[in-house]
């Protein structure tokens, strides 16, 4: 306990707590709210957004006028037109006139300038202004007065297309526009400076509220400014208290309120499930759980992450009711959303969507006997949420069409992030020794490696196994129980007969009993060594110890009557030690071991029946169960006298479709 509270307490948020909660569009329910000190009214982040754009919009992008690249292309011209004339065909006559042709169109074209735009500033049309250096000399000029390489090669076709004198047009226009090099060229690292000074100056806040100024009324509908408003004395109260604040009575603040939380789960335990507060590793992984999701909490609201809703908060309450129950995962789960609801913005509406979605979560799984549960668990809390935020929405703006759907992201992935209970809960169980009904879903199956050699080895008992399951499920699902912990008990309940199995009548061949061959006390010592070896048997097969417990307390501490009295009927001059015929124990402690053992003795006895009909088999039921109660192997159940008369009620209905029996009035329809 003390591990968790420290835990918790130091990873929380130190910031103080601002006292007032509210919402846009809301009523503001508080008493009328004066500003206790001067503060500046910030800015909103679309109104910040603005002004940045609006700052950039005045900062030109800066251009450097490259002279060295003009003077190379007209050199790599002059260079390129003499070996290219050669090999043209074109008569000598023409050389000067074509060069001189194709020089002045390329110097025309530099001396206007040739320049390839920057997309980012087209985003208000396709020219823009910008400034030009020339040797340190800035002037501004606009991109319509420039040329871009497209429109250059366009002009130079233009050009000699017109020129009479020019006969081979294609020859020329390739040559010239192989020479097209931007000499007005980008400077990205002095546009970024520029902005970046610009930016510098940009101001967070607009207007100050005066101390003493009203903020905001009582009745007074919450709207942009005030909100603004609000928040900005958030902030500033909240930097103030990092402040000036003591960060000590913070600290011992969250420690009491985490020591509370802690405290009352424990007098939950303490009064409603002794089993756990009196189990360490059980009470271990409950606050792991706890200290783990509060402290994950802590870590996103560090790295400020966009929404708390990212979080996946039903991995609580789904971790707990599947390894444990239903009333200790809704009572986690609302300890653990009310901690948090004091470091998450709006805490009445977080604390309403995850109280909500908690309680689906764990409604949604209250008896997991399917795999697809799984994703029918998570889709239930998906339309929990979409409800629940799509009410919330439509209260705070009082329209479909002002809903902001974006804000639903969050909720999608904290869902597929809940799928993550699945593993973890696999992970708890082998670390912590728990069993949850995935693993008693999974003992359950006949094909395991045990019940095989239970089935093999001792077939008989394998089948009364199979008939003792089937009454106790019944039995258990009517007076209500874990019907999956019963049934997976009354498998297993006679694993120890794989020892031996031919001493027990079940697997004995006719006119073949090898009790016959040794003395009445050693014949009770084999019977009674089952429980011995079924228990041996089951921890050594890693069986929960939760099934070994339906293995030691079927029986009780009941005696092996048969030769127990055969004993005294043929030694009754000898004396004779009780407890050597007597098993030992424990009797059971709980609903479902009171009914396998109930189960298990009524469906044993019923075998002896030679004609089974409906009278005798409710005489056996009502003798079984009434020895039972009179020999108070029942005492430490938590079964009532109620519950007793379902119990034989069931029992005798199984018992009759079992052997078939037809009851009078059936009979009288043949």
């Amino acid at each position: 306990m003390a591990i968790c509270v420290i835990f918790v307490t130091l990873f929380l948020p130190k910031q103080a707590r601002f006292r007032f909660e509210y919402e846009k569009g809301k009523t503001w329910m508080q008493k009328d709210l004066y500003s206790p000190y001067s503060f500046s009214i910030q800015k909103t982040s679309e109104e910040i957004e603005t002004d940045k754009d609006d700052i950039l919009k005045s900062v030109l992008p800066i251009y450097q006028y490259e002279t060295q690249v003009v003077e190379n292309e007209l050199d790599s011209y002059s260079s390129e037109f003499e070996t290219k004339w050669r090999s043209s065909g074109i008569p000598e006559i023409k050389k000067e006139t074509y060069f001189l042709a194709g020089s002045t169109i390329l110097k025309d074209i530099y001396k206007r300038g040739l320049m390839i735009p920057e997309k980012k500033y087209q985003r208000y049309g396709e020219n823009y202004n910008f400034s030009l250096l020339i040797n340190n000399l800035s002037s501004q000029l606009s991109t319509a007065d420039a040329l871009y390489v497209s429109n250059a090669q366009q002009i130079i076709k233009e050009k000699i297309r017109k020129n009479e004198d020019i006969e081979d047009k294609d020859w020329l226009s390739q040559l010239v526009s192989s020479h097209l090099r931007p000499n007005y060229s980008f400077d990205t690292d002095l546009t970024e400076k520029l902005e970046g000074n610009a930016l510098s100056s940009l101001s967070l806040t607009r207007g100050m509220v005066q101390k003493g100024e009203l903020i905001v009324a009582n009745g007074t509908i919450v709207n942009s400014i005030i909100y603004q408003k609000l928040q900005s004395l958030r902030s500033a109260y909240e930097e103030d208290s990092k402040v000036s604040g003591n960060s000590k009575l913070i600290l011992f603040g969250q420690f009491l309120l985490a020591g509370l939380i802690i405290t009352l789960l424990m007098i939950f335990l303490f009064l409603f499930r002794k089993d756990i507060y009196a189990d360490n590793r059980q009470l271990a992984l409950i606050l792991l759980v706890i200290t783990g999701m509060l402290v994950g909490l802590s870590w996103a609201i560090r790295i400020n992450i966009p929404s708390v809703y990212y979080i996946p908060f039903c991995v609580v309450p789904i971790i707990i009711r599947i390894l444990f129950d239903t009333r200790l995962a809704l009572n986690i789960h609302l300890l653990v959303v009310l901690i948090a609801g004091f470091f998450v913005p709006n805490s009445f509406e977080f604390a309403f969507l995850q109280i909500s979605a908690g309680m689906v979560a764990i409604y949604s799984i209250k008896n997991l006997i399917r795999r697809e549960q799984f994703l029918i668990s998570a889709l239930l809390i998906l339309l929990n949420y979409f409800i629940a935020f799509l009410g919330i929405s439509l209260i705070r703006d009082g329209s479909f069409s002002d809903i902001e759907w974006l804000n639903f992201l969050p909720f999608v992935f904290s869902v597929l992030l809940s799928l993550l209970a699945y593993p973890l809960i696999y992970a708890f169980e082998r670390m912590f020794g728990i069993t949850s009904d995935v693993t008693l879903m999974e003992l359950t199956n006949t094909n395991s490696k045990l019940l095989r050699d239970l089935a093999f080895k001792a077939p008989g008992t394998f089948q009364h196994s199979l008939q003792v399951a089937n009454l106790a499920e019944a039995a258990i699902f009517k007076i209500g129980g874990n019907t999956l912990l019963v049934r997976a008990g009354a498998l297993y309940h006679d694993i120890g007969k794989i020892v031996n199995p031919h001493f027990f009548i079940e697997n004995q061949n006719r006119g073949n009993n090898p009790h016959d061959a040794i003395s009445y006390e050693q014949s009770a010592q084999i019977i009674i060594q089952h429980v011995n070896k079924g228990v041996e048997i089951a921890r050594k097969n890693n069986i929960p110890e939760m099934l070994i417990d339906f293995i030691r307390t079927h029986h009780g501490n009941t005696r092996v009557d048969y030769f127990y009295q055969s004993f005294l009927k043929n030694f009754p001059e000898k004396f004779v030690d009780e407890n050597i015929f007597r098993y030992p124990g424990p009797i059971p402690f709980s609903k479902e071991t009171a009914v396998l053992m109930l189960a298990d003795s009524v469906e044993a006895a019923s075998r002896s029946l030679k004609d089974p009909d409906a009278i005798s088999i409710s005489d056996l039921v009502e003798r079984i169960i009434d020895y039972k109660l009179d020999q108070n192997q029942l005492t430490n159940s938590n079964i009532t006298l109620k519950d007793i008369e379902t119990i034989k009620l069931i029992f005798k209905t199984m018992l009759l479709g079992i052997y078939h029996v037809r009851i009078d009035y059936e009979l009288d329809t043949v």
